[in-house]
């Protein structure tokens, strides 16, 4: 395996001795569909429902006698735990009609006609590949401002506001411009390259702190057939969940916020070139999984935990979601991104950790202050427990930890963030700009380089015009970091 200290001496680093050969040019851009628009207005503001007294155990002013309906997205976290929240709502206002409960993947679809025609759900997990664009929608104004939430006592310590029991940087991501907070992002994601720790211990490996020792390791591993990467394919905006952290690993936090500020050029910085050249550098020596561009995140995950690829970008939910699939000595595991040499602006261990299944309530919801307060019963300790136990992920609430057994997984994600200390990094264009993000960046530009479709300039180079025309384009509005 070669050395930093190698490269060093020999007065070279990766960005130096990458060579790349050209490959063929983007193809068209695939369409999807996204929030383009919420136009309604207050149309629905008669259908609200009376607000309730507001006493101490009541501090909210829930109508006690008004009915409640919340959206679930069915995906890695599964709907369980929204349900056993939801009947501690229902034991705290047993005069009002059992909470509505749906679950779908079909975020987007059911619920933009309902926004726009001013009828939406009281509470709402927007998460999922059909997750409506949470920037238009503050933009629109189509959100609840939850400031009443986060300043209302907690359910634990009623001394204690609901904003200061939340992990390091969960509130500050639900604004977008100012004080209001408009979303509550309830798990606590760990971003970063995720592994088996058996499949490393077969091949007598450690995880490889260095892109030399990624890829000899990718080699080694070549070798007795296995793959070096996956990754959802079909759905490429995953890469960013490594590449990301890897881009502001070799330039530094100012590169990721740069490009969230849509400023110009900003996707022309060396370090995401090198991150790219590296990332290409897999496709080049063939040390992604075969077939990977065709598959999706669950046949990704299940060719990864079947033990065909070491390693996937992914978030910390993958574990609940590919639990189906997964080996009992598996010891599933994850790491920030390698270095690419010893000149990264950050350390090894620098990684990417942020509030993850954003939850909303809309403007027009007939009873937002019930959405609220069911957050509320979300954000105690003995749901958030309940949370971590059903779905191996952390939760918003600062801790919750307590007494529970943490597997492999969650335990290597609070091993990470131990590690990472104040070297945590959170992108925010999937929050800003999911077309952009999604569509864009993911599938046409970093999707295509991947399956060898484009070089690294030329995707470079489109992701820029991207970026360009996201800037200009004045029927956004614009995010920008404070």
């Amino acid at each position: 395996m070669g050395s930093t200290s190698a490269h060093k001496n020999e007065g070279l680093g990766r960005r130096d001795v990458i060579k790349r050969s050209a490959a063929l040019g983007l193809i068209s851009v695939p369409t999807m569909g996204f929030l383009s628009a919420c136009a309604s207005g207050d149309s629905s503001s008669d259908k609200k429902v009376e607000k309730g007294k507001v006493t101490k155990t009541n501090p909210l002013g829930v109508n006690e006698t008004a009915p409640l309906e919340v959206v679930i997205f069915d995906g890695g976290f599964g709907q369980q735990y929204a349900i056993d929240a939801e009947k501690k709502y229902n034991a705290a206002f047993s005069k009002a009609p059992k909470v509505k409960h749906v679950a779908t993947q079909k975020i987007q679809s059911q619920l933009q006609p309902r926004f726009n025609g001013g009828t939406p759900p009281d509470l709402i997990d927007n998460s999922g590949a059909e997750q409506m664009d949470m920037g238009v929608l503050v933009g629109k104004k189509q959100l609840l401002d939850l400031t009443p939430l986060m300043d209302a006592p907690s359910i634990d310590d009623p001394s204690k506001k609901v904003r200061d029991t939340l992990r390091p940087g969960v509130l500050e991501m639900g604004q977008f411009d100012g004080d209001p907070v408009w979303i509550m992002y309830y798990a606590y994601t760990v971003y970063g390259v995720w592994y088996s720790q058996t499949a490393l211990e077969k091949l007598d490996a450690e995880y490889p702190e260095d892109w030399d020792a990624m890829l000899a390791l990718c080699a080694k591993a070549k070798k007795q057939g296995v793959a070096g990467w996956t990754y959802a394919g079909k759905y490429p905006y995953y890469l960013p969940f490594s590449l990301y952290p890897f881009i502001g690993k070799i330039g530094g936090r100012e590169v990721l916020d740069k490009i969230d500020n849509l400023e110009p050029n900003a996707w022309k910085d060396p370090a995401v070139k090198a991150a790219f050249e590296a990332y290409y550098e897999l496709y080049k020596k063939g040390y992604i999984l075969k077939g990977t561009p065709g598959l999706t995140h669950i046949q990704s995950q299940t060719e990864w935990t079947k033990g065909k690829a070491l390693f996937l970008p992914n978030g910390s939910w993958v574990e609940n979601e590919a639990a189906p699939t997964t080996p009992k000595d598996f010891k599933m595991m994850v790491a920030a991104p390698s270095s690419l040499d010893s000149s990264d602006k950050m350390p090894f261990g620098t990684i990417w950790a942020s509030g993850g299944e954003p939850f909303i309530v809309p403007a027009n919801a007939k009873n937002p202050q019930g959405g609220m307060e069911q957050l509320r019963i979300m954000l105690s300790e003995e749901s958030s427990k309940n949370f971590t136990k059903q779905v191996k992920s952390l939760s918003a609430f600062n801790g919750g930890t307590d007494g529970l057994t943490l597997s492999t997984a969650m335990q290597s994600g609070v091993d990470s963030l131990k590690k990472a200390g104040d070297n945590v990094v959170n992108p925010r264009l999937q929050d800003w700009y999911v077309k952009l993000q999604k569509e864009q960046i993911g599938v046409a530009g970093i999707g295509e380089m991947m399956a060898g479709r484009a070089t690294p300039a030329e995707a470079i180079k489109k992701i820029q015009a991207f970026a360009d025309a996201a800037a200009k384009d004045q029927s956004i509005k614009h995010y920008k970091h404070q």
